[in-house]
């Protein structure tokens, strides 16, 4: 019994001292153009969501389920870009970097936590359309403070709590060597390539995940959106159809952008596929996306435009 003990204790000593070497881009040609653009990205995104924030928290205009909602979004998108740009750019910088055993799963969860909660704020965002669009009068007795709040701490709570498990799951993978990473970050499918061990558990625990926090989540989106399409249709106006669907635009457009790229990484399939063109589909859902997000719903969305217009008006008059 000592001996299993023992033996139990030393493979998880090795484990917590197994390093990754990531190689981020190792075939780039212009390195300073991918460098500044990374940079570049990252900057917008964090300041266009920190705005997204501040203009809902600072403006009564948007004091409502929506866009309580969308400040979630935002967080969501700043955790994601923040794990994952500045340690690509430490790559860029020293042409590869060594990654410790435990960085690479604290980078791994924390990705995992963001894109699922991602998943679950725009699903809470289509059901709130849909509330507001096919239930109107019934709107304000469901969407109340309490609920409202209930809402966000569940998707948070589930998005942490789950990828918590599918984290431990991958930690329990042997890794033999050599540990080389062809990625800018410790994603889930280059660390099953490099394992050693049996990880047909590790896929299992994934497909579930995926089920549980994607393809539900984006089940009840394409269902919301259908029960709103043909309550638009039943509009007799036109005008009032445009003004009534173009309250969904903004969200749309994101859901599309979000769901089109984690669909072409995570479910169709991918052997045959050159691990350029794979990190070119990465970069795109861990940071192109959140840059997106708050562009989208800058230049479509009525209210945060106006929102907009009067913070500057305010600045301009105080001058």
């Amino acid at each position: 019994m000592d001996d299993i003990l023992q033996e139990k204790i030393h493979k998880e000593n090795k484990t917590m001292h197994i390093e990754f070497l990531l190689l981020g881009f190792p075939n780039i040609h212009s390195f300073q153009s991918v460098f500044f653009c990374l940079l570049l990205f990252y900057f917008v995104t964090v300041s266009g969501n920190l705005t997204i924030i501040w203009l809902v928290v600072s403006n009564t205009s948007l004091h409502t389920p929506m866009y309580f909602f969308l400040t979630q979004l935002s967080l969501s998108d700043i955790i994601l870009t923040t794990n994952i740009v500045p340690n690509t750019l430490s790559i860029l910088l020293q042409q590869g970097k060594i990654m410790s055993f435990s960085d690479c799963m604290t980078q791994f969860y924390f990705f995992g936590s963001s894109e699922s909660s991602e998943c679950l704020f725009l699903t809470v965002m289509a059901y709130d359309r849909y509330l507001a669009i096919c239930t109107p009068l019934h709107y304000t007795a469901i969407m109340h403070h309490a609920f409202i709040l209930k809402l966000v701490i569940v998707s948070w709570c589930l998005s942490f709590s789950l990828i918590l498990i599918s984290t431990i799951t991958v930690s329990r993978l042997q890794f033999c060597g050599p540990n080389v990473i062809d990625h800018f970050f410790c994603d889930l499918d280059p660390l099953i390539a490099i394992s050693c061990s049996d990880t047909s558990i590790v896929k299992m625990a994934i497909f579930i995940l995926c089920f549980l926090l994607m393809i539900i989540p984006l089940i009840i989106i394409l269902m919301s959106y259908t029960y709103i399409v043909l309550s638009i249709i039943k509009i007799a106006s036109t005008n009032e159809r445009g003004k009534v669907f173009s309250t969904c635009g903004s969200h749309l457009s994101v859901v599309s952008i979000f769901y089109g790229t984690l669909i072409g990484i995570y479910i169709l399939p991918t052997k045959g596929l050159s691990t350029t063109f794979s990190k070119v589909i990465s970069l795109f859902y861990t940071v192109v996306t959140p840059m997106l997000n708050p562009i989208i719903y800058s230049l479509r969305n009525k209210d945060i435009k106006q929102a907009i217009k009067y913070c500057i008006s305010i600045v301009i008059s105080q001058r």
